[in-house]
């Protein structure tokens, strides 16, 4: 059994049937694999249900998800990935936000439109197991502009408006867990360029990608154009470290 990195369990709750129960709270010791959970309430029978019904929806979501890089993806969609990924937390105010992305493009590569599309995945540090995510500076968020007085003003950046939205996006699916459409959430392309720029910048000294799977739910695709590779953006289920 392959050791989990990340576990939503209000996206895992959502899949429960009507009328719905609560999945036992679990806690889970740094570093040990998802077969070795215990459980809070009620042992041990909990632990085995929690596991049966998590692998019942990667068996739904194994016949429906689409690839990641499909075309014509959009809000609400499941996706399932495979890629090499860093995790990262924001210091400050956001610092309950984890990010999930993949390594900055190889400057000798292709860019633009015809370049891989980027992974960003979005959640909450809670969700976290195991391994400890890399604290980076995170792009600005706020700035001060000129706004006539010797103070001047102060005022959101792109990428602060982007932070904050995945910071506050909702946990889970639709209430029927079957990923139904959502308002799609508000990012700026200038804004995901600036947080995947300081993204790149926070792990490029010393590489920390892993090679994980899971399933994730589409929360915005910005396509690419003749300058920059597009970017998926997505709240994970599950991110699970893939077999070698």
């Amino acid at each position: 059994m392959r050791e989990v990195v990340y576990l939503s369990e209000g996206k895992l709750n959502a899949f429960l049937p009507k009328p719905r129960r609560a999945l036992p709270a679990v806690t889970v010791q740094a570093g040990l694999p998802f077969a070795e959970i215990s459980v809070e309430r009620p042992p041990p029978d909990g632990a085995r249900e929690l596991r049966r019904h998590l692998r019942r929806v990667e068996k739904t979501l194994a016949r429906r998800a689409l690839w990641y890089t499909e075309p014509g993806l959009a809000a609400g969609r499941w996706v399932r990935f495979k890629a090499p990924l860093t995790w990262m937390t924001l210091r400050g105010e956001h610092r309950d936000l984890v990010l999930f992305v993949d390594p900055a493009p190889d400057p000798a590569h292709p860019r633009g439109a015809g370049a891989p599309r980027r992974l960003l995945l979005h959640g909450s540090a809670r969700h976290l197991l195991g391994r400890p995510p890399v604290q980076v500076d995170g792009p600005e968020q706020t700035g001060l502009a000129d706004g006539g007085g010797s103070a001047g003003t102060v005022f959101v950046t792109n990428a602060g408006r982007v932070v904050g939205a995945l910071a506050h996006a909702d946990d889970a699916p639709g209430a029927d867990g079957e990923g139904r459409p959502e308002p799609p959430v508000p990012l700026p392309r200038g804004g995901v360029r600036d947080l995947l720029a300081a993204l790149d910048a926070g792990s490029a000294e010393v590489s920390t990608a892993a090679m994980v799977t899971g399933y994730a739910r589409v929360s915005a695709l910005l396509p690419g154009t003749d300058a920059e590779a597009g970017c998926l953006v997505a709240s994970p289920l599950i991110v699970e470290y893939a077999d070698s």
